[in-house]
């Protein structure tokens, strides 16, 4: 598999990771309840590891801050119906 390099401002790279996130979301809980959906969970998993590295890219860039904006843009996906932490 090839490498990719791209050079992204830390604003840009918070954007993505909340867009990511919200699209990890409903591929993992709206999605699911269309007719006919067929998920790949490898890929899911695989989803939630890149943004994972990505917040935690954006968190050694500039510190603390990252941390209270992240949590305030994807504030939607912490807590589930179970109260169990389902957040990326």
């Amino acid at each position: 598999m090839k490498n990719l390099k791209i050079e992204v401002t830390l604003e840009e790279l918070l954007l993505l990771t909340t867009l990511m996130s919200d699209q990890l979301f409903r591929r993992e809980f709206i999605d699911p309840k269309m007719p006919g959906y067929k998920g790949d969970p490898a890929e899911l998993a695989m989803g939630k590891e890149i943004v994972l590295r990505l917040k935690s890219m954006a968190h050694e860039a500039s510190g603390s801050a990252v941390i209270a904006l992240s949590r305030r843009t994807a504030g939607h996906l912490s807590p589930n119906r179970n109260g169990v932490r389902n957040a990326v």
